[in-house]
């Protein structure tokens, strides 16, 4: 039962990825390794689905709504701030709540964004536990 229910999560991510404005890696501390597919859906004109999925000795799922999403100052940098789920199918299982904060940069020659976030998270699944380390490192294509 678990192997059904991990294979049709990743089905239906790596689906939804078709829809994704912008696509590409995060490194740093994920939750479920060092690096994560990291993927982009804009909602509104100032919120958006920021989407990791990574894989390591399981598969981890972020999914945030960045409801805070500005320009800073000109055009090429923006700012977010955001909160969603997290879950880790794995030994043992986790879910809980992660926020992130960031400031990414779009280059205006080329279709690329770099940015760094920093995401706290609460665990509320298999034990309660509060984390305060999560730098990561986003590069992705602008589709």
């Amino acid at each position: 039962m678990k192997k059904l229910l991990l294979f049709f999560c990743v089905l239906q991510i790596t689906s939804a990825l078709g829809y994704a404005q912008e696509l590409g890696v995060r490194f740093g501390n994920v939750s479920g390794g060092n690096v994560a597919l990291d993927a982009v859906f804009s909602t509104t004109k100032f919120s958006r689905i920021h989407a990791d999925l990574s894989f390591g000795d399981g598969v981890a799922i972020d999914l945030i709504w960045d409801f805070h999403y500005k320009p800073l100052g000109n055009e090429a940098f923006d700012w977010y701030v955001g909160i969603g789920p997290y879950s880790y199918l794995g030994s043992p299982f986790e879910l809980g709540l992660i926020a992130e904060i960031g400031l990414e940069y779009h280059f205006k020659d080329i279709p690329l964004a770099i940015g760094g976030d920093w995401r706290p998270f609460l665990r509320v699944i298999d034990n309660t536990d509060v984390g305060w380390n999560g730098f990561g490192l986003n590069v992705r294509l602008v589709l």
